[in-house]
């Protein structure tokens, strides 16, 4: 069976996830829940979680550091 998937452009989840870090390390993170939860379905979990991500249905949480300035 051969289907194409329209996934959106890494600048559009770039976007959304604040920098590619928090991309990258986000879906990885999903994918990794996805596939221990055995919640993919047909679907490969990266794909899953990108297409979470795209949805607005993955929320990020940024590590504390992220927010904290130098400023003295």
């Amino acid at each position: 069976m051969s289907h194409q998937m329209n996934h959106p452009p890494v600048f559009e989840l770039e976007k959304k996830a604040g920098c590619r870090y928090m991309l990258v390390t986000t879906v990885a993170k999903r994918a990794r829940q996805i596939m221990l939860r055995k919640e993919a379905g047909d679907a490969k979990p990266v794909a899953r979680a990108i297409e979470e991500l795209n949805n607005d249905e993955l929320e990020i949480k940024y590590p504390s550091e992220y927010y904290q300035t130098t400023e003295k």
